[in-house]
């Protein structure tokens, strides 16, 4: 039985070899360096992410920053509270660097992209690199940690199936591990 997190899809039992040795030379608790966690191309994308956040540029994301940034996006109405809430959730002002963590934090625990689209490969014995999108919505919507009729509208309006009904998996795995997709 296979069992889909809505956090990042994860239809895995056992991570690969390489994953777990890359665990065993770290330690339980993973590196102390939170820049050691991301290639030098995630830590550029978090950057330019962070500067965007950054509406002041004072260097730490305040609740006027995230106020800002979300008036930007169309959010006009984000109550104080709310933000406040964003805030806290770091342990102290939010810099580069604490920023980074907290991503790392929440991508802890994360199965590699080798994994989650070897877990995909079992729902494509033909290799063709896509799933059918009524097979795969049937498992998101029966299966484990059950996706809703809106999640299931944000996930095809993301990756649209192709005019056959398939759903490239790799392109959804890439965006599970690295936020966005490919250009």
């Amino acid at each position: 039985m296979f069992c889909m997190s809505k956090e990042y899809l994860p239809f895995i039992s056992q991570a690969p070899k390489k994953a777990k040795r890359r665990q065993q030379q770290q330690g339980e608790g993973g590196s102390s360096n939170v820049f050691s966690m991301f290639e030098q191309s995630q830590i550029q994308e978090y950057k330019e992410a962070f500067t965007i956040i950054d509406q002041n540029r004072d260097g730490i994301i305040s609740k006027d920053d995230l106020r800002d940034v979300l008036a930007t996006m169309g959010q006009l109405n984000v109550k104080n509270e709310e933000l406040e809430a964003m805030v806290k959730e770091a342990s102290g002002p939010i810099n580069f660097t604490v920023f980074l963590t907290m991503f790392g934090e929440k991508l802890k625990g994360a199965d590699p992209e080798d994994v989650i689209v070897s877990a995909f490969k079992v729902l494509d014995p033909e290799a063709t690199g896509s799933i059918k999108k009524e097979f795969l919505e049937e498992l998101l919507t029966t299966q484990c940690d059950r996706f809703t009729g809106e999640e299931m509208t944000n996930l095809w309006a993301a990756f649209p199936p192709d005019v056959a009904g398939n759903v490239d998996y790799k392109s959804i795995c890439y965006v599970i591990t690295h936020g966005e997709e490919k250009e």
